[in-house]
């Protein structure tokens, strides 16, 4: 079961990311402040539920929310400033349109930078360990794959409605057929048996 807290205070946010090992469309970010007592039986870590279920936990997460906010960094700024960066990125302006403010932040994973002056912590797995973090997991992931089926739909050779631009087999093929396009990471290795596509 997963805990509702891990400091002492009221407005805890919990913050993670998904997409970071993409080679297509954005890394996306989300911040929730969840109500004293918030239960739910369903909410894990995303990547440990269904599609379906995680499409019917973001309803619930976002009217049960104290506050909440979900960014999209688009490729153009992962290249420029590298993917750890733009992860750390979009979860602190996430956190910075929280409204109430948090007086606490905890972060999926190990690497975060301080925002506001406000105290945080970093706790690996964290989404499959606290409510708000797994909250911010699966909104960050149900608002990329939305993103991810509106772009398909622009270049539906690559089947980003499948593969949400990780680095399938099928994914690969369709780059070496067809090149890449304007949601391609260019500093990504998008092709194995190269470091750099010819452009």
């Amino acid at each position: 079961m997963l805990s509702e807290n891990f400091s002492t205070l009221l407005l805890e946010a919990g913050t993670d990311e998904a997409g970071r090992g993409c080679l297509a469309g954005p890394v996306t970010a989300a911040a929730v402040i969840l109500p004293q007592g918030f239960f739910s039986e369903k909410l894990n870590d995303s990547k440990q539920l269904s599609e379906k279920t995680r499409e019917q936990l973001k309803p619930i997460i976002e009217k049960e929310a104290v506050t909440f906010h979900v960014i999209h960094l688009e490729p153009k700024i992962i290249d420029k400033i590298n993917i750890l960066n733009a992860s750390i990125k979009a979860m602190q302006e996430c956190v910075l349109n929280l409204n109430p403010s948090p007086e606490y932040i905890i972060v999926d994973g190990n690497r975060f930078k301080p925002v506001n002056n406000i105290p945080h912590s970093c706790i690996v797995k964290g989404d499959s360990k606290y409510l708000s973090i797994a909250a911010a997991s699966v909104l960050a992931k149900t608002y990329r794959d939305e993103y991810m089926n509106r772009i398909h739909e622009e270049f539906p050779m690559y089947n980003w409605k499948k593969n949400k631009g990780y680095p399938t087999e099928e994914h690969r093929e369709a780059i070496r057929k067809y090149g890449t396009t304007k949601y391609h990471r260019m500093s990504f290795r998008l092709l194995p048996e190269q470091l750099k596509l010819e452009l």
